[in-house]
């Protein structure tokens, strides 16, 4: 029976479409699409064992093993997590790396066991790959980025969060994009990175919107880096530099690495390991900084930052992480900041509050 493909890959990703992924554990890692669940035909183990025998026998016995690897009841099992997939996503389709054998295989036996039939990707993940990767440097073309700048704490994400026609790229890179700014679990793939964003802006694209807001950042956000053809026009577009007072941004600060970043490490860790590791990651972090700093400063910053850590472990005080924070930002992050933002300052082209820059985006872009 020739069961059906489909390599609509645009309606794939603008519908959202639900993708369950037959590839092993370790490919699905090293780069997948969103809305896509990992239940593999073979695992990581499987996959070595049968690569071994393809190298040294051929194909049709690198087959044959596979077959008499998962049979029974692991079969079984895995057919069962298919179905229980698809009984949840009946719109959804099924891929492997190249629409081959192993996505073949998985819709017969997905078949076999329900009689109902669900469409394989052709192409599999590198069709899709090589659609979003195409697609990135044509939707690159169609947008004009509007750039918001600011200093460091000046609250630029949440600026972002109240407009609908941007893309939060620390939000997609996992990351705050300081050396403070490190989550608790890993930021993703590079390619996992560069595919959500090929998705965010074919979705903009299809809605009509060519001006997007982002954030003016470096070239990396944590450890991964922004796709070099758009933060080249990045570099070339309008900027909008956000104005705070040293106190409003003291606060975002405190809010966000202490607040949040202290929340964030308890709920995955527990509340006292939780503490430890948060209060342990702002220490490196300092000390990370520490050849720009020089030493002195450094070992000024660092003693209001352990007194502060202190304070909250023994008395719940948490207001002295205030000291640190305006230092790191006055005498640290300013004049790297100022440094920048003068080779920048002939593509501004407004400067105000938070609200006066939405208003100025409305006005004027007619953004919302």
């Amino acid at each position: 029976m020739d069961l059906p493909q489909i390599d609509d890959y645009r309606s794939l990703f603008l519908n959202q479409t639900p993708l369950l992924d037959v590839r092993a554990p370790v490919e699905f890692s090293q780069g997948a699409f969103p809305f896509a669940e990992n239940f593999p035909l073979i695992n990581d183990k499987e996959r070595e064992t049968i690569g071994i025998k393809y190298k040294n026998m051929g194909q049709d016995e690198a087959i044959k093993l596979g077959h008499n690897l998962v049979q029974g009841d692991i079969k079984e099992e895995r057919v069962n997590h298919w179905q229980s997939f698809f009984d949840q996503y009946p719109q959804g389709v099924l891929y492997c790396f190249r629409g081959g054998m192993r996505s073949k295989i998985s819709q017969q036996w997905i078949y076999e066991k329900t009689g109902i039939i669900f469409p394989r990707v052709k192409g599999g993940y590198k069709a899709m790959r090589r659609y979003l990767i195409d697609e990135l440097e044509n939707s690159v073309e169609n947008i004009q980025p509007i750039m918001l700048g600011g200093r460091t704490g000046i609250g630029k994400t949440i600026l972002l969060d109240k407009l609908k026609q941007q893309i939060d790229l620390e939000g997609l890179f996992h990351h705050r994009g300081s050396v403070f700014g490190k989550h608790v679990t890993a930021q993703p793939s590079q390619i996992d990175i560069e595919n959500n964003l090929s998705i965010s802006l074919i979705r903009h694209l299809d809605n009509q919107v060519s001006q997007i807001v982002f954030e003016d950042e470096a070239p990396n956000i944590g450890s991964r880096r922004i796709p070099e053809i758009l933060y080249n026009k990045m570099q070339q577009s309008p900027l909008i530099q956000l104005e705070a007072t040293v106190d409003e941004r003291i606060n975002i600060t405190f809010h966000e690495y202490i607040i949040e970043a202290l929340a964030e490490h308890q709920q995955h860790y527990g509340d006292d390991a939780g503490f430890e590791k948060w209060s342990m990651q702002l220490i490196e972090a300092i000390d990370k900084i520490q050849r720009r700093l020089g030493g002195v400063r450094h070992k000024q910053l660092k003693s209001l930052l352990t007194y502060a850590i202190d304070q909250q472990r023994e008395n719940n005080i948490t207001e002295f992480h205030r000291d640190w924070i305006k230092s790191l930002l006055v005498d640290y992050y300013d004049p790297m900041y100022d440094y920048q933002f003068s080779k920048k300052v002939e593509r501004v082209v407004f400067k105000g509050s938070h609200n006066e820059v939405l208003e100025f985006l409305s006005d004027h872009y007619h953004l919302s």
